[in-house]
């Protein structure tokens, strides 16, 4: 007899892939070169380094980058989000749902690309916490976050959000010639119970003053509801 029985989950329904019940909203729209290529451009020119982590880009021009996006846009695995600046209402940012298992309620979100004008601001935390809720809302079990080991921004980002650190997989991939060791972080939909409100809790107005500034932070709510996280060694 185990010492944790493991749940049945004899009749679990595996959940739609979000092509299936896309994202349409204020911040998140699916991605599309037509509509979207121009504005991602002009947000990251002059921003190399966002690029530094991806496997693909910076891009040499505005007419590389199209043509990047209308491949992105044809991609169901991963399936590609634009980020809407709610100031301006253009793209300026993009993320993705990937590593989509349906069968076992696994879903991951990556590829995320935050410009300066959304890191200016709560949009692009927004943003990700709807593909999130998204994902646990269609009856998900699991929300994976997977990065560059090196990458101490996405890792923060990832604990911020409330997403556990589950170890490093050494030697991962190579990556523009490079070797990657990854850092894989999850929530999982019994972290979801406690996340949601803590959620609510940091993107209700009334947590925002009048020139946008937070009164609790996204990290302290997470920190709160799941606490003994560390984004590893």
């Amino acid at each position: 007899m185990p010492d944790h029985p493991q749940p049945d989950l004899a009749d679990f329904t595996p959940p739609p892939g979000p092509a299936d019940q896309p994202i349409r909203s204020a911040l998140l729209q699916p991605l599309s070169a037509e509509l979207h290529a121009e504005d991602l451009f002009r947000a990251q020119a002059g921003h190399d380094g966002l690029w530094t982590y991806m496997p693909y880009g910076p891009f040499a021009d505005a007419q590389e980058y199209r043509a990047w996006t209308a491949q992105a846009e044809t991609s169901a695995d991963p399936l590609f989000l634009a980020i809407l600046d709610p100031a301006t209402g253009r793209a300026a940012g993009h993320a993705a749902f990937l590593r989509i298992d349906r069968p076992n309620g696994v879903i991951e979100i990556g590829h995320i690309l935050l410009t300066p004008a959304l890191q200016r601001g709560r949009a692009g935390s927004a943003a990700l916490m709807a593909m999130i809720a998204w994902a646990f809302e269609r009856g998900y079990r699991r929300v994976e976050w997977k990065c560059n080991a090196l990458n101490a921004p996405s890792r923060r980002a990832a604990l911020r959000l409330g997403f556990s650190y589950e170890g490093t997989f050494r030697n991962h991939m190579i990556v523009k010639g490079k070797n990657r060791d990854s850092a894989w972080f999850a929530i999982t939909d019994d972290d979801w119970t406690a996340l949601a409100p803590a959620y609510d809790a940091w993107l209700d107005p009334g947590n925002f003053d009048a020139g946008g500034r937070q009164h609790a932070s996204l990290s302290d709510l997470t920190a709160g509801v799941l606490p003994g996280r560390s984004d590893g060694p």
